[in-house]
């Protein structure tokens, strides 16, 4: 399944039609990011193998009544001895889409340590990002606003616009959601730079 093409439904004004937001997946092994992707895909729960090196969708998502936004999403492996590439596919992307398992409180600590390292690198001061607290339909699943106290998300960088939505990929609790919640950060990311050229 890994690097294959494909679009969903539709419906987003503001951005040209064939202009694609690049997007990266991190967290993690096995806080369910390549589960999460293929929900967005398939629209079910396809169980996934860990990722030894990096999936890539094109994920078209419904927002509002017009043609929708796609995504390009870039899925990478979560292993520690891939931690180190991260940066690589960071680099000039719009959003970051971090997964946390909200089951796994024991792995919080090292989640937060990845979190910060990556939303800190010089090359991504200020970029956008979308915390998922995954597997909300399990039980003792920490809450959206647990997850972002525990991983410290409101000591980021001033200049990074952040959200936590709890979700999850067995039934696709709050996907959506979060994708609009992420579309509406890079845009403002996108507005800001204009609006100072303005004022001046």
């Amino acid at each position: 399944m890994g690097n294959h093409l494909t679009e969903l439904a539709s419906g987003v004004p503001f951005l040209p039609h064939l202009q694609a937001l690049h997007v990266v997946v991190l967290g993690l092994d096995a806080a369910g990011k390549t589960s999460l992707l293929y929900r967005l895909k398939f629209e079910e729960f396809i169980r996934s193998a860990p990722t030894k090196g990096f999936n890539t969708e094109k994920i078209r998502v419904p927002l509002g009544d017009s043609r929708g936004v796609t995504f390009q999403v870039w899925d990478v492996g979560g292993q520690e001895k891939l931690r180190p590439l991260w940066r690589s596919y960071t680099r000039g992307t719009d959003g970051l889409v971090f997964v946390v398992d909200a089951v796994e409180t024991e792995r919080l600590e090292e989640a937060r340590a990845e979190l910060h390292r990556i939303s800190l690198a010089s090359a991504n001061q200020g970029l956008p990002v979308l915390v998922l607290a995954n597997k909300q339909d399990q039980p003792g699943a920490l809450s959206a606003a647990e997850v972002e106290k525990r991983l410290g998300v409101r000591e980021l960088a001033a200049a990074t616009l952040t959200h936590v939505q709890g979700c999850s990929a067995v039934d696709g609790l709050g996907l959506q959601l979060g994708l609009e919640r992420l579309y509406q950060l890079i845009l403002r990311r996108k507005r800001a730079p204009r609006a100072s050229k303005k004022r001046r």
